[in-house]
């Protein structure tokens, strides 16, 4: 049924996966690549938590390296396990996105237990977690905002994507890794990250003597990253519309909130659908329209697609592909899903 479905479809079908197992999953249900990789939560493992946790303590950039030098070689083995698992087919890596303090302890206790650990005093412990607060860590100080504050985190995880292709390709893979700045909202933000890890590109080729390729690309969550598509196409080989966190910024609306009142206001016809589980075609759908348009004109070959809980409901995905867009992604769960519908007729 699903090959059948497949001479069908007219929209490509990845899979959002955050590790090599979530990868081999995903190709058990016939994904033709990896759409998302979200790569924060590859620092969550204890040993990996330790080291970012020196990283945040370090006194300047010298010292932010040296402790992000450690996980240069854990997160290269990420990415080797990542680019192995799915044998050639598409891979795309979105950089850090977290904010830093989700990282740091929040209760008194846990933050005694993190100074005692790191030799510290707590008052420390206690000075850096306030310093990291935010009033609104999802409009705040995450996503290519900390690429440019702190630029050292986007430089570490460029190395190692393009040392683990390197390594991959001398095992005989094609690898064209691709690579996604999280949470822009200017053009300006695109250049100054493609600078930065295009020179890093050139010089892990001139230390391995492999040539790769890659392609970098956008997530657009905002409404005005949507409005400025054109613009950002120009450095961009695709752009991504990351529909979860657009929604709540076109509507103004938490997602973790919303089920407190969703059910009425679907009940009273004010929403015809939950927006974050069918795309409203009206606002977000308008935004989607116009940047493809913008984009396109700017740039006839740049490669549009939509990851989020969307790219694996039925009605969302028909809205894709009548708007031209080149593939969804989803949880590699729902991927059967996007198959069939992806083959349904319009």
């Amino acid at each position: 049924l699903m090959l059948w479905a497949d001479e069908f479809r007219d929209i490509g079908i990845r899979a959002n996966a955050d590790s090599a197992a979530d990868a081999l999953v995903a190709r058990g249900f016939g994904v033709e690549g990896i759409g998302l990789c979200r790569t924060e939560h590859m620092f969550f493992n204890e040993d990996r938590l330790t080291v970012m946790r020196e990283m945040l303590f370090a006194d300047d950039r010298n010292d932010r390296r040296t402790a992000l030098e450690l996980l240069l070689p854990m997160q290269r083995g990420d990415f080797v396990e990542l680019f192995e698992a799915m044998r050639g087919l598409p891979v795309c890596v979105r950089l850090f996105d977290l904010p830093l303090h989700e990282f740091l302890p929040h209760s008194r206790e846990a933050m005694q237990e993190l100074a005692d650990a790191m030799d510290l005093p707590v008052s420390k412990v206690i000075a850096r977690r306030e310093s990291l607060a935010e009033f609104n860590p999802m409009l705040g100080m995450r996503g290519v905002r900390l690429g440019i504050t702190v630029p050292e985190i986007y430089e570490m995880q460029a190395r190692a994507i393009f040392e683990a292709t390197v390594q991959v390709a001398r095992k005989g893979e094609t690898v064209v890794p691709e690579i996604m700045i999280p949470m822009v909202s200017a053009a300006r933000e695109v250049e100054l990250v493609k600078t930065r890890i295009d020179a890093i590109a050139a010089a892990v080729l001139v230390e391995t003597g492999v040539e790769f390729t890659y392609r970098l690309g956008a997530m657009l969550e905002t409404p005005r990253a949507a409005l400025r598509a054109g613009d950002m196409a120009g450095y961009c080989a695709f752009l991504s519309f990351g529909t979860n966190d657009l929604t709540q910024m076109t509507y103004g609306l938490s997602r973790d909130d919303a089920g407190r009142f969703m059910s009425a206001y679907v009940n009273e016809n004010v929403f015809p659908e939950d927006p974050f589980h069918t795309l409203d075609r009206d606002g977000v759908g308008e935004l989607l329209l116009l940047a493809s348009e913008r984009g396109r004109a700017a740039n006839p070959d740049v490669v549009l697609s939509v990851c989020g809980e969307h790219g694996g409901d039925p009605a969302s995905i028909g809205f894709c592909r009548a708007a031209g867009f080149d593939y969804v992604s989803c949880s590699p769960f729902r991927v059967p899903i996007a198959r069939l519908a992806a083959a349904q007729q319009p």
